[in-house]
């Protein structure tokens, strides 16, 4: 959500703006000039972009400055605060009171300079309690509230550098409370453009096709999956605690590797994913597949017992069998295949056989099934 400030040239912010020091001088008590005067923090000095951490706040350090009060939104630049007369006017943050005086059309003002660099302005006031140059706490009692025209309110505003901008970027106005976000000030020429920093995602790599919307393949016909960015939940080595005794390949073609513990041993998924088959096939026995994201599959047989079934959900490290020796086989072992797209694929691209982790490389995914 992005908000431009937008100078607001009614007449009460050409009184409390510090757009000109002239300006002000001919408007403002010589204590206001004084306090007016003084050098202030330049919110731009360093960079031309800061941000607003409103994440942290404690309780403590905010209030919202009618507690029981209605807050209605007006024209995107400020709140327009219903309560009852004789109601308290709070200050919302920590801070420096930088002007407190009667404008005309707007009756008795407050501007609170913050610690955070916002400044918030709190309007038609029947009664100012603070005076320029006063600290104040968030919750402090500032004013008393007013109004016009036979209606008790307070026109509450924010500011950044002068300029206005949409309270609720801050403030839920229905709940009163504080966005839990961190906004980020950027000045661009005269203006300041605020808006909420999105938090910087971590890029998760996964091969659930519940969480995998989107084919990588439809923009490019190469596709790169970083295994290191597979979190230990999403992966699992299929038979821990194992050893080779048949790798992938050889002079026999070898499409899988055969790995052995003991028999009835448990065998996990590897990859969360959804169960394509499970029973009897020829030579393999008992045999399970389970589909990944992106064309991924593996590949589980001999097993004594299959413990999954056709279309069943399963997740990284869930037991779906236990090793035997059904179909053809000389020995209890799993034998575990891993293909892409239709295309076998040796399964020590991704798995180290010895260390029974994922390899810290990335894949290159071809959309023709081919892994580089």
């Amino acid at each position: 959500m992005n908000c431009k400030l937008q100078h607001v040239f009614l007449f009460l912010l050409l009184y409390i703006l510090p757009l000109t020091v002239k300006a002000q001088k001919n408007n403002l008590s010589a204590a206001e000039q004084q306090q007016v005067s003084i050098a202030t923090p330049d919110l731009f000095e360093r960079s031309n972009v800061f941000n607003i951490n409103l994440k942290n706040l404690l309780s403590k350090e905010y209030s919202f400055p009618l507690p029981v009060g209605k807050a209605t939104l007006k024209n995107n630049l400020s709140l327009e605060i219903t309560s009852a007369k004789g109601d308290i006017v709070l200050a919302m943050f920590d801070g420096l009171v930088r002007l407190s005086r009667k404008i005309p059309q707007y009756g008795n003002v407050v501007v609170l300079r913050h610690d955070n660099g916002l400044e918030t302005v709190y309007a038609f006031n029947e009664q100012n309690h603070v005076k320029v140059g006063q600290r104040v706490r968030a919750g402090q009692k500032i004013a008393t509230i007013g109004g016009q025209d036979g209606r008790i309110y307070c026109l509450f505003s924010i500011m950044v550098n002068g300029g206005g901008f949409n309270p609720l970027l801050v403030v839920d106005a229905r709940s009163h409370k504080l966005m839990k976000h961190t906004l980020q000030c950027r000045k661009e020429g005269k203006f300041v453009d605020v808006s909420i920093l999105q938090p910087e995602r971590k890029t998760v790599a996964s091969l659930d096709p519940d969480e995998v919307k989107a084919d990588p393949f439809e923009a490019s016909t190469t596709f790169k999956l970083d295994l290191e960015k597979i979190e230990k939940e999403h992966w699992a080595y299929p038979l821990p605690g194992s050893h080779v005794i048949s790798p992938y390949g050889g002079k026999r073609g070898h499409p899988g590797v055969d790995i052995k513990t003991c028999p009835n041993d448990n065998i996990v998924a590897a990859f969360d994913g959804v169960v394509t088959r499970s029973g009897p096939y020829f030579g393999y026995g008992n045999c399970i597949v389970i589909k990944h994201a992106y064309g991924f599959e593996t590949l589980y047989s001999h097993q004594s017992k299959n413990l999954v079934k056709v279309g069943q959900k399963v997740k990284a490290g869930q037991i779906i069998g236990l090793t035997g020796r059904t179909g053809r086989a000389t020995t209890e072992h799993l034998h575990f295949e891993t293909s892409f797209r239709g295309r076998r694929f040796n399964p020590a691209v991704i798995f180290d056989h010895v260390s029974k982790r994922l390899r810290a490389k990335v894949l290159v995914l071809g959309k023709n099934g081919s892994i580089n």
